[in-house]
């Protein structure tokens, strides 16, 4: 596998809304954000005073996040809540063999997938999310019980993203699985895979570690409100 500068990764949401995902982006400048239906996520560069932008993309939905350095805010806004995630990357293929059915999910399965987000994973993903990548689910007894998919991308990394099992039918090993597929998907075009995950989520970052992620720094998600 090759190996590439990891600069991009030093600010994702950034770097993804200037390359693979520029069509996606509602442009301020040197702030920049998804547009809402995609994902509530922004960023900035240059120190940049974020105010004017964040007071223009506040017209457009209520609550969102800016992701790395801390922004400036107006002063009508709350004061902005510092969450933390750990960014974690593998660099070779995840050595688990695929016993289930994984298949690639398509339109038709829009309304399964959005059931099944809403259920377990409904704060991030929008209704335009699955669009930014591909995603990937496992289907039993008609019923899609698990899922993940690809988020942030550049030319060289993708983001694995939306790491969600049905409840009734977790410890069965389906995020492995897909883990491990999605990962063989995004190697296949020569890109590397990376993901973000809630510090205090060790359930998920033990099992991130386990299939050979490793944590390479820390994120910070300002959420941003009125």
């Amino acid at each position: 596998m090759k190996s590439y500068p990891e600069q991009p990764l030093d600010n994702p949401v950034w770097s993804s809304l200037t390359n693979v995902h520029f069509n996606e982006c509602i442009d301020y400048g040197n702030v920049k954000f998804y547009h809402p239906d995609f994902t509530p996520f922004g960023a900035f560069i240059n120190e940049e005073d974020t105010r004017t932008a964040i007071k223009k993309h506040a017209e457009l939905l209520d609550t969102f996040f800016i992701v790395g350095k801390k922004p400036k805010v107006p002063s009508s806004f709350k004061p902005p809540k510092k969450y933390v995630g750990l960014q974690m990357i593998i660099y070779k293929e995840i050595e688990l063999p695929i016993t289930e059915n994984i298949i690639e999910l398509k339109e038709s399965h829009y309304s399964d997938l959005m059931n099944l987000i809403n259920l377990v994973y409904p704060h991030f993903f929008k209704k335009k999310t699955n669009l930014l990548g591909r995603y990937y689910g496992i289907y039993k007894e008609n019923i899609l019980v698990a899922v993940t998919g690809e988020r942030m991308q550049t030319n060289n990394f993708t983001e694995i993203s939306a790491v969600a099992t049905h409840p009734e039918y977790t410890g069965k090993g389906y995020a492995k699985q897909l883990l491990t597929y999605a990962s063989k998907k995004i190697f296949e075009k020569n890109k590397i895979p990376f993901l973000h995950v809630d510090e205090t989520n060790l359930g998920p970052i033990n099992l991130y570690k386990k299939l050979g992620f490793t944590e390479r720094r820390k994120m910070h998600y300002w959420l941003i409100s009125k």
